[in-house]
């Protein structure tokens, strides 16, 4: 006799039809989360109840799909975030020297420039470890969109402060710097690992380029506003022809008060885009399965722990999947249970130790070179003679310009070769190769600096910055996104970045103020260089870090058109087989993304 039930009461298994039953199966494998951006592949084949063929199915859809606009919109949306990066850290190096003409009669203490910079580097290493760790321990889709929100909400607090009797303008800004750059931080190893884990195979390198390549228009953005609102403040500019009588003119000063804070506060813009799609995204299908999915119960497999669960019914007939529905008896592979000793013992092994002493010192000595020689220039726009000092607008349009001469010729172009060539060349041979033309290029510019030319010295610079963007500061921030296991790879990544941005800390604080050691001002009104006469010195060390990075490079495998289970280090789930045609009549009604 059948038993009455409520359409809102949940039924005992044993009253359950087979279509009831498979629909409680497939609701209970069903997970939240997606967009036109980032695509639920696990709700696909959430019908099919066997979890490793709802794996394999899954990740093969996700390796061999054709790039589309699909891949287009996940690359803009994990791009957007690094165009913020990139943009506030490279406005802060223009915002500082109006903070000198509004709070301090004119320069800004070099101690206080350089500690305001260097406190986003400070942060950036407590959001790049931090964020890693929790990407891996809770999830990507936990953590993704939070550095987002701590990165517009810091934003708008720094353009929006003001110096007092209590609290003088610096000390509010490395405050400030400090929790933008945990945010900033945190954008790296997430972004890396959630494209990298969204990507298709063959096209992963050039997605995670794509994004990674924002930066160079993150730059190119801030000095071109430099440029729109040095020409909007024009008249209140152009009569002061010093720092000194600029702070002193309440017109110019007012104007760049306003100036500073607009080009703050717009990098909050491009993030408020960027977040509803990253807050609605789903958990990424490799976490789901490898990770998330080891603790959760066994339904299919366990009818005693089904019969213990409340399961909502789900009001859908799946009578007409029942055959692919049914429980399988395939047994997944154990995954290690991430954990400290299980990481401690993972990287006790030599094999998987010096992957990460790879990415990690290759991405030091990088950043190293990079960071020392953007805080260079100044002196290349003065040999390019951009470096006007005739009245403050000429001294701001001319930083402007130069700014942009300097980043549409080197650094935008490295990005973008970078991103053609890395999935067929290969990451680590434009690893090697970019390390060793910029082992020549510091080598050229250090020992014969004093013999170059002002043009020389341009063209050189130019070089050196594209063989940094189009070599290892772009393979730097790919590679450990691929080559660590699920449940350590944002952990890794995280790791190897903070390593990196330590070499940009010791190019801050300690390669910047060698630059001045003999330093002869009356020589430098006709020379530029005699203002930084231990240049050539700086530079030839920069060599040496170049030529380590070539070495270190020598430990990193090799992951073009490999998928990330074949990367994982030998203890992943194996690698899912290539999609046959008879997994394409397997897939649920969810909409797949589509190739153009």
């Amino acid at each position: 006799m059948a038993v009455p039930r409520d359409q809102n009461q949940v039924a005992p298994p044993d009253l359950l039809s087979d279509a009831e039953l498979h629909a409680t199966i497939l609701k209970a494998n069903m997970t939240v989360g997606g967009n036109s951006a980032f695509h639920n592949f696990n709700n696909d084949f959430a019908h099919v109840s066997d979890p490793a063929e709802r794996r394999r199915l899954a990740l093969a859809e996700i390796d061999k799909a054709p790039f589309g606009w699909y891949h287009v919109r996940a690359c803009a949306i994990a791009g957007i975030g690094f165009y913020t990066d990139s943009y506030d850290i490279f406005t802060i190096g223009l915002v500082t020297s109006m903070l000198g003409i509004v709070y301090f009669g004119g320069i800004l203490p070099a101690e206080a420039d350089t500690a305001i910079k260097a406190a986003t580097f400070g942060g950036v290493i407590i959001g790049q470890v931090s964020f890693g760790i929790l990407s891996d321990v809770v999830g990507r889709k936990s953590m993704y969109g939070l550095e987002l929100i701590i990165i517009i909400v810091v934003t708008l607090a720094q353009a929006l402060s003001s110096g007092s009797p209590a609290m003088s303008i610096v000390g509010l800004m490395i405050f400030w710097r400090v929790i933008m750059g945990i945010g900033i931080g945190g954008d790296y190893p997430l972004s890396a690992t959630i494209t990298s884990e969204f990507a298709t195979t063959k096209w992963r390198g050039f997605m995670m380029n794509a994004v990674f390549a924002m930066q160079g228009i993150g730059q190119l953005s801030a000095a071109l506003l430099l440029l729109v609102v040095t020409a909007g403040f024009k008249d209140s500019l152009i009569g002061s022809p010093t720092h000194t009588i600029c702070s002193m003119s309440a017109g110019c000063n007012s104007a760049v008060d306003k100036m500073w804070r607009i080009m703050i506060g717009m990098g909050a813009v491009p993030g408020c885009v960027a977040l509803y799609f990253r807050l609605t995204m789903p958990e990424t299908p490799r976490y789901t399965f490898v990770v998330a999915a080891r603790d959760a119960p066994k339904i299919a497999d366990d009818p005693e722990a089904f019969r213990r669960a409340k399961w909502p019914l789900a009001e859908a007939d799946e009578a007409g999947r029942i055959p692919t529905l049914l429980p399988g008896p395939a047994a997944e592979p154990e995954v290690p249970k991430a954990s400290w000793a299980d990481f401690g013992q993972h990287y006790s092994k030599w094999k998987n130790l010096k992957v990460l002493l790879g990415t990690a010192l290759s991405w030091f000595c990088i950043n190293v070179g990079s960071y020392g020689l953007w805080l260079n220039n100044p002196i290349i726009l003065k040999a390019i003679g951009w470096s006007g000092n005739d009245n403050m607008y000429e001294h701001f349009y001319d930083t402007a310009v130069g700014n942009i001469i300097l980043v549409l010729a080197g650094a935008v172009p490295g990005y973008w070769v970078s991103a053609a060539i890395i999935d067929t060349v290969g990451r680590k041979p434009v690893q090697l190769f970019g390390f060793f033309m910029l082992t020549l290029t510091f080598c050229i510019m250090g020992f014969h600096f004093w013999n170059l030319s002002g043009e020389a010295l341009m063209v050189l610079y130019t070089i050196t910055q594209f063989f940094f963007n189009a070599g290892p500061n772009s393979t730097t921030f790919i590679i450990p996104a691929e080559v660590f296991p699920t449940r350590y790879r944002s952990t890794s990544h995280g790791i190897s970045a903070a390593t990196g941005k330590v070499g940009a800390i010791i190019a801050q604080c300690v390669f910047g103020p060698l630059r001045v050691i003999g330093a002869d001002p009356v020589k430098a009104v006709s020379d530029p260089r005699w203002g930084t006469p231990w240049l050539p010195h700086i530079i030839q060390i920069f060599a040496l870090f170049m030529l380590a990075g070539f070495f270190t490079t020598l430990l990193i495998p090799e992951s073009a058109r490999k998928t990330l289970e074949e990367l994982g280090a030998g203890d992943e789930l194996p690698a899912p087989p290539s999609p046959t045609s008879s997994s394409q009549t397997e897939k649920g009604p969810s909409e797949q993304p589509s190739s153009p």
